[in-house]
């Protein structure tokens, strides 16, 4: 275990999402939502299926990969599937034998608990654990080709690129593993881990040959792919306040790569723009969020840590819009789609609002369960997973 973490941002919310104890544990309850609202945009759910029983309590946003015509998706109870991306149709499934930490079963797989979502690149795809290992599975069928043992938790998407694949474990460890093989080649270890920080890493994004970040203490990191050495960091939130919490700075949203320009924001922190070869800040704004941005011509979107989302330009991070409709629903990172910002929320419900001025546009019902992970869009559909392992996909029409 690499610290104490702040569930109450995670876990725990889903968790009280089922129970109703919000003021219990003093917690602000999810804004009601408008009873007589009424759609401006038509939602179509094209299929949905389940994916074993998804993320559950473990704090993971288990998100579906987009590759083709096939979503790849995983849960940490074992399972992890192909489907096809216009009907839903499974195309393989593999359930693993083992019961996790105990070890019963296949002797070569000693755990159940897959996270964060598939990496999938050519014939290769990779997947890590809440046990410490990352298998490269086959395409095709998601038999074996290999395993790799690391000393933390896995909780986000690996990178394949090429004859590497990337991995970022829970204790801030970044490890190079060779894609055909799983063997270690590099790893870089940030080294000051705090101890308070949120569940969850940063995503990784990889690009012109760099592995960019954001790191459990609040910056955007930057390192070599073919080595793992530090390129250069940038703060994106300085730390400041009278408590520990206060003081957290995690950055556990992706971050996005436009042109040269890198964007990404921290909790407690910045909404900052970067320039990508030099680590050069270009501007920052005032902008707290434990999850991803998305981007749509000249527009940032994000969820604020109150769930309200926000629309920035991308030139100079002044504000477009805010919409607090969704206050306290902790919704999800958003996708766009389309016209449309795309975010999920704790009670199972996806909202569609307009990306010129945020005004709500459509509302459908995924299930009763929360939704923690990013929808992913791919082509004219959107596929949204919950905690439980229901994934659907939605299509936009005309109203």
């Amino acid at each position: 275990m690499k610290r104490f973490g702040l569930i109450v941002l995670t876990a725990s919310l889903v968790a009280l999402a089922g129970c109703h104890s919000f003021k219990k544990e003093n917690i602000q309850p999810p804004t009601p939502l408008d009873k007589n609202f009424k759609p401006t945009v038509q939602v179509t759910r094209v299929w949905n299926t389940r994916v074993g029983h998804g993320a559950g309590v473990s704090g993971v946003r288990m998100e579906p990969t987009v590759v083709g015509n096939v979503v790849y998706a995983a849960s940490t109870d074992g399972v992890v599937g192909a489907y096809d991306a216009a009907t839903g149709k499974s195309i393989w499934v593999n359930k693993s034998r083992t019961h996790g930490w105990f070890g019963w079963g296949d002797k070569d797989r000693k755990d159940a608990f897959y996270s964060g979502g598939p990496a999938v690149s050519g014939d290769l795809l990779v997947i890590g654990t809440l046990d410490g290992h990352v298998y490269g599975l086959n395409v095709k069928d998601g038999s074996q080709r290999w395993v790799s043992t690391l000393p933390a938790e896995v909780i986000d998407s690996p990178v394949v690129a090429g004859d590497l694949t990337v991995v970022r474990t829970q204790d801030d460890r970044v490890y190079g593993l060779d894609s055909n093989t799983g063997e270690r080649r590099w790893v870089n270890d940030q080294g000051n881990v705090p101890l308070l920080s949120l569940r969850g890493n940063g995503p990784l994004l990889v690009a012109n040959g760099v592995v960019f970040f954001g790191s459990d203490d609040g910056k955007l990191v930057a390192l070599r792919l073919d080595n793992g050495e530090k390129l250069w960091e940038q703060k994106l939130a300085t730390g400041e306040g009278r408590t520990d919490i206060e003081r957290m700075n995690d950055a556990d949203g992706a971050v996005l790569l436009d042109g040269s320009t890198l964007y990404a924001a921290a909790y407690h922190g910045n909404l900052s723009a970067i320039d990508g070869p030099s680590g050069r800040p270009l501007w920052a704004r005032p902008f707290s969020t434990y999850t991803s941005l998305a981007a749509s011509g000249n527009n940032l979107f994000g969820a604020d840590t109150d769930s309200q989302v926000w629309a920035f330009d991308k030139s100079s991070g002044a504000d477009g819009w805010k919409n607090a409709n969704l206050k306290y629903r902790w919704v999800t990172a958003p996708a766009v789609q389309g016209d449309y910002v795309v975010v999920g929320d704790i009670e199972g419900y996806v909202h569609w609002l307009q990306t010129g001025d945020g005004a709500l546009a459509a509302r459908e019902r995924l299930s009763k369960k929360a939704i923690r992970a990013q929808p992913v869009v791919a082509g004219d559909l959107v596929y949204v997973e919950d905690v439980q392992g229901h994934l659907a996909a939605y299509r936009l029409g005309a109203k």
